[in-house]
């Protein structure tokens, strides 16, 4: 195979996603004929822009080799704060602040219990999942709607004909993966997740990492909470942002992201959640009945999970072909 076919390959193990991206979206756009509408387009990345929030630093904690399942509760907890805020105040700007400091709060218990004392990132979260919703649900017994239009904005305004909610994502996105790829401590959440007892030993701080990440995951989820309330104009506690961390996590690990921590990158993320919001945007499209939909979710994460284990399969014997082909070079 010659170096540009190779590098392909190495495309295509990297970013499998788009290939079916490409693919999906050409279907359902000769089906319907509406796929590429602007007015829909616009849609899909509200909704992925949404879940891009929440994934980059889902994602970044994947790499670090841990996990949250409570998002999708820390997004109402902070959505139903902000509708509170703004509905006493009429301060657009203090009820945003108010939704990313009660996420912020959820993160740093989380961060707390899991860092600190121990417990099992995924037993501590999927706990959190149920206490947080229900913290929610006391805060605003009865939906929570009717704001002014300066806090509307956050949801369904624009910025040079871009979506607020989406120029937020791609800020966070650049930020994210800049971070990554070009600082020591970008370096340093790859580590943790690749060897965490490697890194510790490298002087690497092990629980500050997660810590601090914890910390992001719940402000993110608090300001995606505040967006989607100012978009729905209302603020149910028990149905907002229900099922939501599974959208999110399905979006990271399609995107790429290791499940066991220490691989991925930002750009697959983006593919992910695109993804995500193109899958469920061409199934309302087509007209699948809703629980069917559901079910395409569910078959999403577990195709997620195989194809996640399978690229790294994929990709270590490249690494190991490559390696092979170095070392046949260095014989001669």
């Amino acid at each position: 195979m010659n170096n540009l076919g190779h590098k392909f390959v190495h495309g295509l193990v990297t970013n499998p996603l788009l290939v079916l991206l490409v693919v999906m979206v050409a279907a359902v756009q000769i089906a319907t004929g509406s796929q590429l509408n602007p007015a829909n387009l616009r849609g899909v990345f509200l909704d992925a822009s949404i879940i891009a929030i929440v994934a980059i630093p889902i994602a970044m904690l994947v790499i670090a080799g841990y996990i949250d399942l409570s998002v999708g509760s820390t997004l109402a907890l902070g959505g139903v704060t902000a509708a509170i805020v703004v509905k006493d105040t009429g301060s657009a700007p203090l009820a945003l602040l108010a939704a990313i400091a009660a996420g912020a709060v959820v993160g740093l218990v989380n961060a707390v219990l899991i860092t600190i004392s121990g417990l099992s990132s995924f037993i501590t979260t999927l706990g959190m999942l149920a206490a947080v919703r229900g913290v929610a649900q006391l805060v605003a017994p009865l939906p929570v709607s009717g704001f002014d239009a300066g806090f509307s904005q956050l949801g369904i305004g624009a910025i040079a004909g871009i979506p607020v909610p989406a120029v937020i994502a791609v800020l966070m996105l650049v930020v994210a993966g800049l971070f990554l790829a070009l600082t020591p401590a970008g370096r340093h959440v790859y580590a943790v997740g690749v060897n965490r007892e490697a890194a510790y030993l490298s002087g690497v701080a092990v629980r500050r990492i997660p810590f601090v990440l914890y910390i992001f995951s719940g402000a993110a989820a608090g300001l995606a909470g505040a967006i989607t309330v100012a978009r729905l104009n209302s603020a149910p506690a028990g149905q907002l942002g229900s099922g939501f961390e599974l959208s999110v996590l399905t979006a990271v690990l399609l995107g790429g992201i290791v499940l066991t921590g220490g691989g991925g990158n930002m750009f697959g993320v983006l593919v992910g959640v695109l993804f995500m919001g193109l899958l469920a945007n061409s199934l309302t499209l087509l007209g699948v009945p809703t629980f069917w939909q559901n079910v395409a979710s569910g078959v999403a994460l577990v195709g997620a999970i195989a194809i996640n284990a399978g690229t790294q399969q994929l990709r270590g014997r490249l690494i190991a072909a490559d390696a092979r082909k170095l070392a046949a070079s260095a014989a001669e």
